[in-house]
This record gives structure tokens, C-alpha cells and sequence, in this order.
């Protein structure tokens, strides 16, 4: 450790060189490197953090960059979790970081943060934290919760102690149609920024055991006009006493699902970059009426039986006419597929039909690849 990186930090009477050496002693594992996920890693590697540990499996999309300010235009269209690994090493080389290329699920959940000493949950969905907060009340971790709407966040920490789970504040998941669709919310850039920043702190409080932690309580943020609300959060010792994951946790705000938009799904066949394929999971009848013209074709109820036609294919692009099918191929295919990264073409078809993609007929054509 460079003698005086952290003086700032250790020259403070309540900090100091003790609670500089728990931070580089830590392990914190952030779920979702999207736009809390990215000031929280900010700032806990320029912080000292000794292991950093990522979970993400999406790209960088050109909507992402009006809020996720650790990516730039040179990066869309590459993996965010690859994309953040460099730039945080260039930050600070001392940094153990570890990258989890994946989607956090029921399956792999327990396994991955059961080697992290404190969980910041980063997602964008209520699925996944709800997953999050049943696996660390298993395992016993503290995790720091953070999430946003428009020009809003909220912040808490759960599993602290004797302090109540998230399960404490929302028993149970909401219904569908009971929030917004994530498609159609928007956010204000710098609001993330804001909430991921504390979230940093919180998470920085808990591990060095500073004074003043959001535990049992949920701080409510208003950026219009610059408000900050507490609410109390009692503890339900019921929550506390898990033993076992849900048998389901549905997805009903964002879909888990990777998705890549037309613009990027056209950058990536311009540029040629890496093995893809394009596999078009339409009825025959409608691919030979029009199709990418390097497109594959496999109906979607022969796709699990098929897969070693795409075999030496790092990258693998789903392709229907509305982009509803596709999300559900990339589902089935996950769990048969581990070593590729697939995502599904947002819109679909239609979508696509308004760009500059070429189309052909196949009907005299040969398209096996």
C-alpha cells in the first residue's frame, strides 16, 4: 500500500490507519454494475476496499451513458463487467478484483456471496432483491440496499445485527402491474449517482463498524427539492430465521433476460468483432419470407435440440418478430449454453424492419451456416 494514497482517510480522528486496514482486510461483493452499482465500485476501489467482487451480464447500451459515467461511447456494444474490470484496475492496481459473469440466480446465489463479507445490491429489479435478501439472511451477511425512480432514491442497510431484513420493510413481493414497467421509467442521470455515493458510504460504515449506520431505518431521497426523510423500520424475527431460498422468484419489474438494441446488434455485424451468430427463431414460413441474410434458423421449440449447430459461437443473438420469443429462447438455452454469452434483439423483427440491415427472401437460398 502506497504510504500516503489514503492519508485523507487516515489522517481523520474517527477513521484513522486501524479502519484503514479493515477496508483493505474486506471483501464486498456488488450485484448489478449499472448506475448504483458504478459509484458504489468507484468509490470503494479508490477507497481501499481489498476485494471487490462483480456480478453483471449485460452490455453497455447507449441509454446506459446518460447515468452510468464509468463507461463512454467507445464501449457500447462491449460486456459492462469486462469494461468495468479494466477501468477499476487502472484506478487502483492494489484492488483484488473478481468478476462473476453471470446473472445471479437461485442456482449460483449462495456459492457467490458466500465468500464476501457484505453484499451491496445494485439490481434493478424486486426479484432479485428479494433473492438477495433471503440468500444473506442464510449465509448471515449484511447487505446495503439502494434503488431509484425518476427524480427519487431510497437507501438501507438490512441484515445488520439484530436490524430488520428487507422482507421487514416489503413482506412480500409486489403484484404485476403494481409498479411501473421498467422500459417505460425514467431517471434523472446524476440520481443514481447520488444514492450509489451513499450507498458507498453506508457500506464503507459497516464494515470499519462507524457510528450512524441505516440500519432499521429507510432514508427517502427527493432530488427536486433536495428533501431527506427517515423512516423506521422495525425488525420481524420471523424474517431473521430463514433456512432455505424460495422455490420461485419471479421477475416481474425488469426482465433478467440480456437484451441488445438494433443499433448495437448492427455496430457488432458492421464491426465483426468476436464469433457471433444471429439465430432467427421465427416459423419457417415467416424466415423465408424475410431474414438477415447471415441469419440462422432454428424454430424456437427445436432450439434445445440444436445446439451444436452453434458450437465455436462465443456471442449468440436471438432474433423473433417482436422480441418477446427471443427473451424466452435465451431462457431456455442459459442453463444448456454456459460458456456463451446470448442475448435477445429488442423489438424484434419490427424493430429492425425500420434500420438499414439488409433482407432477403430465402426461398431459393441455402442459409445453413
Amino acid at each position: 500500500m502506497k504510504s500516503n494514497r489514503y492519508i485523507r482517510q487516515t489522517s481523520l480522528k474517527d477513521f484513522g490507519p486501524q479502519r484503514q486496514q479493515v477496508l483493505k482486510e474486506s471483501k464486498v461483493l456488488v450485484i448489478g454494475v449499472g448506475g448504483l452499482g458504478i459509484p458504489v465500485l468507484q468509490y470503494l476501489n479508490a477507497m481501499g476496499v481489498g476485494c471487490l467482487g462483480m456480478v453483471e451480464q449485460d452490455i453497455v447500451e447507449w441509454s446506459n451513458l446518460q447515468r452510468q459515467v464509468l463507461y463512454s461511447e467507445s464501449d457500447v456494444g462491449k460486456p459492462k463487467i469486462r469494461v468495468a474490470e479494466k477501468k477499476l484496475r487502472q484506478m487502483n492496481r492494489e484492488t483484488e478484483l473478481i468478476c462473476h459473469d453471470t446473472f445471479l440466480t437461485k442456482t449460483n446465489v449462495l456459492d457467490i456471496i458466500s465468500d464476501y463479507d457484505l453484499v451491496v445490491d445494485a439490481s434493478d429489479n424486486f426479484a432479485t432483491r428479494y433473492l438477495i435478501n433471503d440468500a444473506c439472511v442464510i449465509l448471515d451477511k449484511p447487505f446495503v440496499s439502494g434503488a431509484i425512480y425518476g427524480f427519487e432514491g431510497q437507501l438501507s442497510v438490512f441484515n445488520y445485527e439484530d436490524g430488520p431484513t428487507y422482507r421487514c420493510l416489503f413482506p412480500i413481493p409486489p403484484e404485476e402491474g403494481d409498479i411501473p414497467d421498467c422500459n417505460v421509467n425514467g431517471v434523472l442521470g446524476v440520481i443514481p449517482g447520488i444514492i450509489g455515493s451513499l450507498q458507498a458510504l453506508e457500506t464503507v460504515k459497516v464494515i470499519t463498524s462507524m457510528p450512524g449506520i441505516l440500519s432499521g431505518v429507510l432514508m427517502l431521497y427527493n432530488g427536486l427539492d433536495q428533501s431527506v426523510r427517515h423512516i423506521k423500520i422495525p425488525a420481524q424475527p420471523k424474517n431473521k430465521s430463514r433456512t432455505q431460498l424460495e422455490t420461485d422468484y419471479k421477475q416481474i419489474h425488469c426482465d433478467p433476460v440480456p437484451e441488445v438494441s438494433v443499433e448495437n446488434l448492427i455496430a457488432q455485424m458492421s464491426g465483426n468483432s468476436g464469433k457471433f451468430a444471429l439465430i432467427d427463431i421465427r416459423s419457417a414460413e415467416k424466415f423465408q419470407s424475410k431474414a438477415i441474410d447471415t441469419a440462422i434458423h432454428i424454430p424456437l421449440e427445436e432450439l434445445e435440440a440444436s445446439t451444436t449447430k452453434l458450437a465455436g459461437k462465443d456471442i449468440l443473438y436471438f432474433i423473433c418478430q417482436s422480441g418477446k420469443r427471443s427473451r424466452e429462447a435465451v431462457r431456455r438455452l442459459q442453463p444448456l449454453l454456459q460458456n456463451h454469452r446470448m442475448y435477445s434483439l429488442k423489438g424484434g423483427m419490427n424493430a429492425l424492419e425500420h434500420s438499414a440491415v439488409k433482407f432477403v427472401s430465402r426461398d431459393e437460398m441455402d442459409v445453413e451456416l
